[in-house]
């Protein structure tokens, strides 16, 4: 298991690579807009839509990487004040519904993925392309947190029993 997980944050830490990458191209593409419409009065007309998109994109490419490295949104204000085992149990509950979410999230998002391709529904922006290109990422993406949840219940299980380290931003 701890193989797999090793092999896993390799994979994630690919993705955020990617995720940098995208960021890159972005802020290319913004500033390649706000200095043509500055120069010549034109300007990348699906600048702003491919920017959106990008954020969309680089939110799923980065939440396992941010939830693996403990650097995702949490209150730990309550793990901070209760006994250390106490805290653990609350860790472990906690990795259980953020995994039974995140399949819940997987099979909802499917099944709105396969009904839009289905029903051939389109995007109309600046940009015309059907909806499933957009929708596809989510059930992949948390498909990819929900592993993740399980090698930190992993982890959290064979390690010492009190909260994770990321459990200390309240002191």
């Amino acid at each position: 298991m701890n193989k797999a997980s090793a092999a896993y944050g390799r994979f994630l830490d690919a993705l955020v690579v990617l995720a940098a990458a995208l960021l890159l191209a972005m802020i290319v593409v913004v500033t390649g807009d706000v200095v043509l419409r500055n120069l010549t009065r034109t300007g990348i007309a699906w600048s702003n839509e491919i920017s959106e998109y990008a954020l969309y994109v680089l939110t799923l490419l980065t939440a396992p990487w941010l939830l693996r490295r403990g650097q995702h949104v949490r209150l730990d204000l309550v793990l901070t004040q209760v006994p250390a085992r106490v805290a653990w149990a609350m860790e472990a509950v906690s990795d259980l519904f953020g995994f039974a979410v995140s399949l819940t999230l997987v099979v909802y998002g499917v099944a709105m993925t396969v009904q839009s391709f289905r029903l051939g529904s389109i995007t109309i922006k600046t940009l015309v392309f059907p909806e499933w290109w957009l929708l596809w990422p989510l059930p992949l993406f948390f498909a990819l947190l929900a592993v993740e949840f399980v090698f930190r219940f992993h982890r959290l299980m064979t390690g010492e029993h009190r909260a994770r380290a990321e459990a200390t931003s309240v002191s």
